[in-house]
């Protein structure tokens, strides 16, 4: 298990590195390269700095990969964190195909406006094509995904509100939320994506918006650390007296670290208080991984299964396909024109 404590990435051109820019950093250049491909397969998906990083700690240990649901365990990172940043800033971030621009540390939201923020916007015609509400990271020319904006517009239009709101979906990790939006997950699932710390409180009329529909769902993605298994807690106490709403956690547990052989960091022991607020549903293995200042974050878990569980998970199963002959049979009793019965 991993004593490293993972910390923030790095900011600024070069930072530090003595290494002009464009020429990659050794080992770890040549696997930022590899990283990003398979971190973007398939299809050219987007991803984050955070998520490059353990995929390249991934393409540098591929045993961990062949281990995975076969040895559990939460390995430690192959790559320092500020090594990584090093390479990725002498190589260019703009450089790497897919990934995502880093998100502003504040000023920026990941969601639908307020109402006073939207009464205050300029009318359509002064804003840039591209506009909030999204977040920067989102909404750049670099993304070119006129529909993302499309949507947005769409949020700001007070009679989309008059509808019911199957289910919506809260991130942790903001820059997770910009992935999932950037990856049109919030289109698939017909589900709105939003940053937990933009969205709470919600607004009135999304609120209005869940209860309309009578058995929507709140999906909570989380880290797997004291913090982010006190989310689902602090979502369900936000939306107050909300009869009929539920709130799901979609995880990450520390067993799900486990199982999928994440890398996983160690920070500072969690005092009494954050310990006591974690789920009573926790194995007493789970609370004491915690209780080490152990963590796991979603941005370790591979882009495309992180993008197909989300999906499977907010959409519900999917129904069964008929196959050739349960068609023949349903022919039978489907009425005119159809086998005689004799």
């Amino acid at each position: 298990m991993s004593k490293r404590h993972l910390p923030p990435p790095r900011s600024g051109p070069n930072a530090g590195t003595g290494q002009p820019s464009g020429r990659p950093a050794g080992v770890a250049g040549r696997a930022i390269t590899a990283a990003a491909a398979r971190a973007g397969a398939p299809g050219g998906l987007r991803f984050t700095e955070r998520q490059l990083y353990y995929e390249t700690c991934r393409v540098l240990s591929p045993g961990s990969t062949l281990l995975r649901g076969r040895v559990p365990g939460t390995p430690a990172p192959v790559l320092r964190l500020p090594v990584f940043t090093r390479a990725l800033e002498a190589r260019g971030r703009e450089t790497v195909p897919g990934l995502l621009p880093p998100l502003p540390e504040s000023g920026a939201r990941v969601g639908p406006r307020r109402p006073r923020e939207r009464a205050e916007r300029p009318e359509r015609s002064e804003r840039p094509e591209l506009s909030e509400p999204w977040d920067s990271s989102v909404s750049s020319e670099s993304l070119e995904l006129p529909e993302l904006s499309e949507l947005s517009e769409a949020y700001s239009e007070p009679d989309v509100y008059d509808y019911g709101l199957p289910r919506l979906l809260m991130c942790q990790d903001r820059s997770i939320a910009g992935m999932l939006l950037a990856n049109h997950v919030h289109l698939e699932a017909a589900c709105p994506v939003f940053a937990a710390a933009d969205a709470l409180p919600l607004d009135p009329r999304l609120l209005a918006a869940l209860r309309r529909a009578e058995g929507a769902t709140v999906y909570v993605l989380h880290d797997a650390s004291p913090a982010g298994l006190a989310l689902p807690a602090q979502v369900r106490s936000g939306l107050g007296p909300v009869p009929g709403v539920r709130v799901v956690s979609l995880g990450l547990a520390p067993r799900h670290a486990a199982a999928l052989r994440l890398p996983t960091g160690r920070g500072p022991a969690p005092g009494p208080a954050a310990l006591a607020a974690l789920p009573a549903a926790l194995r007493p293995r789970e609370a004491d991984w915690l209780a080490e200042g152990r963590f796991a974050e979603v941005a370790a878990v591979p882009p495309d299964r992180l993008l197909r569980t989300v999906l499977r998970l907010t959409r519900g199963p999917r129904p069964p396909r008929d196959s050739l002959w349960s068609g023949l049979r349903g022919l039978r009793g489907a009425g005119f024109m159809t086998w005689p019965a004799a």
